[in-house]
């Protein structure tokens, strides 16, 4: 019989670098992190305050990017806690709650991306009956079931991982409570946890990947039958914008939760981690929304009629001033 003790909270090593290297780190952390939320906050008002923008794609648009700054919230935060104070201690509750909601955003992505490919698909190959098809009712409704879909796949796991026992250790060797680190510390048999996990991530990452890939095919199909290379120009821009976002996601998450990593290699998840909770989100609004010539276009008037009204209010004030 070993001699185990019982851990109440967990130990975020983080990045094991200097201290001139952390601060470093996250001071471009807090950069990024700030850039995210203006790309991903300015994203969603411009779309409702704009009756131009009032379609199913920047409806879509706009909850990822609503997504997008809650998923950095989760790990970022704590991460420049440990980085610029050194507190590393995360309670049972706090790390729970953040693997829950870790892997609940990261699911709803890859559910919110396959239905953005499944709105290309009707906008590009059946576009007269477009208006019929994806109405805002059933934009809604698609957004609910992509909301539901992430609750239930990883509900189950999150409560077998609250009934196991922690006793070897209480060092999590990540920035976050990852399950794979996580389940490591664990004196109970995780093993039909760990198939569990990764026949869940395996359904949803590729089965999302075969959707878009099949919607892309016929997308494909039906650009190259478009007359015009204006026209077939726009539709290959507005798709390459979706499908590289798709592509990152995947990507990673391929790396980090379908290919089982060797003990050796829990240290190297960190990097692959980083850029999917930190630099894809960091990258979502410039690859997709912001290189939208309609949004640009918005943003340019809004812009625009912001400076003149301050120089108007400038000229009132300086004129009353005289």
């Amino acid at each position: 019989m070993e001699n185990h003790t019982r851990y109440d909270g967990f130990i975020l090593l983080g990045f094991l670098i200097g201290h001139e290297a952390k601060i470093l780190l996250a001071t471009v952390l807090i950069a990024v992190y700030l850039l995210t939320i203006f790309g991903n906050t300015i994203i969603p008002i411009v779309i409702i305050t704009h009756s131009r923008l009032h379609t199913p794609m920047y409806f879509f648009l706009g909850n990822l990017s609503v997504l997008d700054v809650a998923f950095s919230t989760v790990t970022v935060p704590s991460l420049l806690r440990t980085l610029l104070s050194g507190v590393k201690t995360i309670s049972f509750a706090g790390c729970m709650t953040q693997s829950y909601f870790y892997f609940f955003l990261g699911t709803l992505e890859y559910f919110l991306l396959t239905s953005m490919s499944y709105d290309r698909y009707v906008a590009i190959c059946i576009p007269l009956h477009y208006s019929i098809i994806m109405n805002s009712r059933v934009c809604v409704q698609m957004v609910l079931v992509c909301c539901l879909g992430a609750f239930v796949s990883v509900l189950y796991p999150t409560i077998m991982i609250t009934r196991f026992s922690f006793c070897k250790s209480n060092v999590i060797d990540h920035f976050f409570c990852d399950s794979e680190p996580l389940l490591k510390l664990s004196c109970t048999d995780t093993r039909l946890l760990q198939i569990i996990t990764f026949m869940l991530s395996s359904i949803v990452i590729l089965c999302s990947l075969v959707l878009t890939i099949i919607s892309y095919i016929y997308i494909v199909s039906a650009i190259l039958h478009i007359p015009r290379d204006a026209g077939r120009m726009k539709a290959f821009n507005t798709c390459a914008s979706h499908l590289t976002l798709f592509l990152m996601a995947t990507s990673v998450s391929v790396l980090l939760y379908v290919i089982p990593a060797e003990k050796s290699a829990l240290g190297a998840r960190k990097i692959p981690a980083l850029l999917s909770s930190i630099v894809n989100p960091f990258l979502s609004p410039f690859v997709y929304t912001l290189r939208n010539d309609l949004v640009k276009e918005v943003l340019g008037a809004m812009f625009g009629r912001g400076k003149t009204i301050v120089v108007q209010k400038m000229g009132k004030w300086i004129v009353n001033r005289a």
